[in-house]
C-alpha cells in the first residue's frame, strides 16, 4: 500500500473518483459502486465540494452528500480515506481565509464526518495572498478538521511558492498533488511538475487518468461520440496521434490478457512519482478493470513502447 507523500496515510494504489456521483450516477447506483470498490480492496475516495453544480437541478456538494450518506449507513468512516477540495463550489469560490473555513465546515456536514483526510486547494486563487490561504488551511489542520493538505490544478511555480510559504511560516505542508496526467496528456506534468513532486515527496494522484474514457478504447470513430456524455471531452483525442496510443495500448493489453483501461492505468503506476491514479466508474462492471491495474506490472519494454506511442503528447 503506497503512502501519501510525507503523511501517515496508506492507500490502495487506485483511487475512486467521485465526480460521477450525483451526475451520471444516482445515489443508489453510486452507493453500489462504492460498496463494490471497497469489497475489491479499494479504500481511497476522491471528491470535491463543487461536484456537480453544473448539472441541472444540482447546487454543488451532491457527490460529498452521497459519500457521506454511504459512510454513515455502512459505519465505515475509519476504513476509508476521503479527499475533497475547496474553491470551486458556487457558494465558496476562491481561497480567502473565511471562505476556506466555511467551505470546510459545509463539506464536513455533507460528508457526515468530523475530519477530512486530505483537503485540496482545487484551483489557484491569485487574488488572495498565499500566506493567508495557507494560514487558513493550517488552522483547519490544527483544529483537527483536516488531517493533510494538497494542491490541484496549480502550476509548478505556484506549487513551489506554496511549499516555500509553508516552510517559512511553519504551516502544514502539502503532501499531495493532483494533476491532469495520462498517456494523452503528459506535457504539463512531466515537463513542469514531476521533478518538483519527487523532490518534495508529494503523493501524486492523476485525474482524467483514462482521458474521460478515451483510454478505455470505446471511442474509435466520430460515430462513437454521438450521444456520449463525455463526447466533447474525448473529441480532442480523436486524431491519428490519439488513436495510435489506443492501438498500442490494445497491443500491449492483448499480450498480457488485460483490458485497455487496465493497461493505461498500469502505465501511470509504472511512473515512479505516481501514488495512485484516480478513475471513475458509473457501473459495478467497470470496476474490475480499474482494480486490476495495480496487479498488472508492466515491464520496461512495455512502458517504453507506450512512452514512444504517446510522445506527441509530451
Amino acid at each position: 500500500m503506497p503512502r501519501i507523500g510525507t503523511s501517515d496515510l496508506d492507500v490502495h494504489p487506485l483511487g475512486l473518483g467521485g465526480n460521477t456521483f450525483g451526475m451520471t450516477t444516482d445515489a443508489e447506483t453510486s452507493e453500489e459502486v462504492l460498496d463494490a470498490f471497497v469489497a475489491g480492496g479499494g479504500d481511497f475516495v476522491d471528491t470535491a465540494d463543487s461536484y456537480s453544480f453544473w448539472v441541472p437541478g444540482n447546487t454543488g456538494g451532491e457527490s460529498e452528500t452521497i459519500i457521506g450518506q454511504w459512510m454513515r449507513s455502512r459505519g465505515n468512516r475509519d476504513e476509508v480515506v476521503v479527499a475533497t477540495k475547496v474553491s470551486g463550489h458556487p457558494e465558496f469560490k476562491g481561497l480567502a481565509p473565511d471562505n476556506i473555513a466555511n467551505a470546510a465546515n459545509a463539506s464536513l456536514k455533507r460528508l457526515q464526518t468530523d475530519h477530512i483526510d486530505l483537503y485540496y486547494a482545487h484551483y489557484d486563487d491569485e487574488s488572495t495572498p498565499l500566506v493567508e490561504s495557507l494560514a487558513a488551511f493550517d488552522s483547519l489542520v490544527r483544529a483537527g478538521k483536516v488531517r493533510y493538505v494538497g494542491v490541484s490544478n496549480y502550476s509548478a511555480e505556484r506549487v513551489a511558492e506554496w511549499i516555500s510559504v509553508a516552510q517559512e511560516n511553519g504551516f502544514a505542508p502539502p503532501v499531495a498533488l493532483q494533476p491532469n496526467y495520462s498517456l494523452v496528456n503528459r506535457r504539463d506534468y512531466e515537463r513542469d511538475l514531476a521533478d518538483l513532486a519527487e523532490r518534495h515527496r508529494l503523493g501524486v494522484f492523476p485525474y482524467f487518468s483514462l482521458a474521460s474514457g478515451f483510454l478505455t478504447g470505446k471511442y474509435r470513430t466520430a460515430d462513437d461520440l454521438e450521444g456520449a456524455a463525455r463526447g466533447a471531452a474525448v473529441k480532442p483525442y480523436m486524431n491519428e496521434a490519439g488513436l495510435k496510443v489506443v492501438s498500442t495500448l490494445e497491443s500491449v493489453a492483448s499480450a498480457r490478457g488485460a483490458s485497455i483501461a487496465t493497461t493505461a492505468l498500469a502505465w501511470l503506476l509504472a511512473k515512479p512519482t505516481v501514488t495512485a491514479p484516480l478513475a471513475s466508474a458509473t457501473t459495478i462492471a467497470q470496476l474490475s478493470d480499474l482494480l486490476a491495474a495495480p496487479e498488472l506490472r508492466l515491464n520496461a519494454d512495455e512502458v517504453a513502447v507506450l512512452d514512444e506511442a504517446s510522445r506527441p503528447f509530451t
